[in-house]
Order: C-alpha cells, then sequence, then structure tokens
C-alpha cells in the first residue's frame, strides 16, 4: 500500500483529537477558573531511502533522503495564564490576582500533605458556607486555611469580609471582631505538570513543582497571588481563537482525507492495468 495513504490516516486522527480539545475549551467558556487546552505534534518516524554520504578529498558529501510517515500527538498542554476578572458584590466570591491556587479536601479536619488523594486545587473561587459554617466550593469540598484545616464561621457571626491577604474576619455576637482563619495557597512552578481532577481541580504531581516545600502559603506570600472579594476569575478561553482553530483544524481533517482519496485512486488505476 502507498505510505501517503498511512500519513493521511494519522493526520485524520490528531485533526479530531485537535477538534475535541477545541470543543471542550468552548464548552467551558463560561467556567470560573477553567484554563484552555491546546494541542501540538509532532512528526512520526521516516522510512531513509538512501543514507548520507561524508564529503572525501575528491567528492563532496550528499544529505540522506527520508520520507515521513505522518504525525502524532506531541503534547496536551493547560495554559495557566490569567482569566478575565467578573465582579459579583458577593463576599464569598473570590479572585486570584496572580500565581497561585485555592486548596480544597474532602476532610474539613485539616491535612498538610498537599500531595493526599483527598487534596485538590483550583482556580475557580465561587466559596459558599455549609450549614455548619464551614467554607466550601460547590462540590462540598472544604476550603483550607494556612493551618491545613477549613474555616469556619462561628454560628451568630455577621460582616462577613474577606481582604487581600485572605483573613477571613466577621463581627461576633458581642460585637467584637474576629478572625476565622486566613486562606490558604499552594504555587507551582510547573501548574502545566497538574492533572486534571474534574469538577474543576487539579490534583498534584512530582512532575508540577509545588514550591514551599510542600507548604502552605497565606496570600501575598512567597510569590503567591493576592485575593479581591467579590470577584470571580473567569475562563481563559477566547472565543475568536478556538473558533479560528477550528477552522484550521477542519481544513486540515479535510486536507488528510484528500490525501486518502487521492492515493485511492491511484491504488484504482494500478489494479485496473490488469483487465
Amino acid at each position: 500500500m502507498l505510505r501517503s495513504l498511512y500519513s493521511g490516516i494519522s493526520g485524520m486522527k490528531g485533526s479530531q483529537t485537535n477538534l475535541d480539545v477545541i470543543g471542550n475549551n468552548i464548552a467551558n467558556v463560561n467556567t470560573a477558573g477553567y484554563k484552555k487546552s491546546r494541542i501540538t505534534f509532532q512528526d512520526l518516524m521516516n522510512q531513509q531511502i538512501k543514507a548520507s554520504n561524508d564529503p572525501t578529498a575528491t567528492t563532496g558529501g550528499t544529505n540522506a533522503s527520508q520520507v515521513g510517515l505522518g504525525s502524532k500527538i506531541g503534547s496536551i498542554d493547560n495554559v495557566h495564564t490569567q482569566g478575565n476578572r467578573q465582579n459579583t458584590d458577593r463576599t464569598l466570591d473570590l479572585a486570584l490576582e496572580g500565581d497561585g491556587m485555592f486548596i480544597v479536601s474532602s476532610s474539613p479536619t485539616g491535612n498538610n500533605d498537599l500531595n493526599s488523594a483527598e487534596v485538590g486545587f483550583t482556580r475557580a473561587g465561587n466559596f459558599y458556607l455549609d450549614g455548619d459554617g464551614r467554607v466550601v466550593n460547590s462540590s462540598g469540598l472544604f476550603l483550607l486555611g494556612t493551618d491545613g484545616e477549613a474555616i469556619t464561621v462561628p454560628e451568630g457571626a455577621t460582616s462577613l469580609s474577606i481582604n487581600s491577604q485572605g483573613e477571613v474576619t466577621y463581627n461576633a455576637e458581642d460585637g467584637t471582631l474576629d478572625v476565622a482563619g486566613t486562606i490558604g495557597l499552594a504555587k507551582f512552578s510547573n501548574p502545566d505538570g497538574l492533572i486534571k481532577n474534574g469538577n474543576s481541580t487539579y490534583r498534584n504531581t512530582p512532575n508540577a513543582g509545588l514550591l514551599g516545600g510542600g507548604t502552605i502559603s497565606a496570600p501575598g506570600e512567597n510569590g503567591t497571588a493576592d485575593i479581591v472579594s467579590g470577584a470571580l476569575e473567569m475562563s481563559n478561553v477566547d472565543l475568536s481563537e478556538e473558533f479560528t482553530n477550528m477552522i484550521i483544524a477542519q481544513r486540515g481533517f479535510q486536507a488528510n482525507t484528500r490525501i486518502i482519496t487521492t492515493s485511492d485512486q491511484i491504488l484504482e488505476e494500478l489494479v485496473n492495468l490488469k483487465r
């Protein structure tokens, strides 16, 4: 069979995966804290038709002749650029201005091991108070403070506020101003190394490069972001860019199908040589 058939198939598969990535980005254009993905490609192995020759005293050197055998997916990356900020005027809507992620856990009793399976990381800052006054996200995961424990606001507290350093304060029943805790953040040297858990959360991996020796930082410390209360960081998906990429992927798919149909026509001519 012709090599171009297999090259066309590999190109079609890559274009299909590219459309899958683009479709997921578009589907999450309104997802708070979502970070878009991108795909890169690499060429496959090359078949050598002629070897290269070294130059000699009487002849010059010649280059090798190779025929490529298609393409493959090189990587699917998460692009952790800052998303646009949307003002909501809701105290427990929190946006991060800078690097770092909120730390959430399925355990309210605290977990300082950021490599634990029950700990996740997120840029989605829409938080709520549960029936026991603990700060949770929309999936019921507890927002951890710098002490590694869930932040809890006592019953009867009023005038809840959160400053840029993540300090959660409230007016107690006796009228005093008390602190419920300080929101903790984690920073990574390679956030692309995080694995998506779903529900807008990520899981740590050794390749993510958790900074600070795995300790929880307060906002503004160790290069982490400041917190903006009353706002949400929205998705960093650019629709104009995604639709342009969609057109490119579609045309790439069509071009590869044309390779296959043209190769098929050549094979048909070869088969019809003998009648």
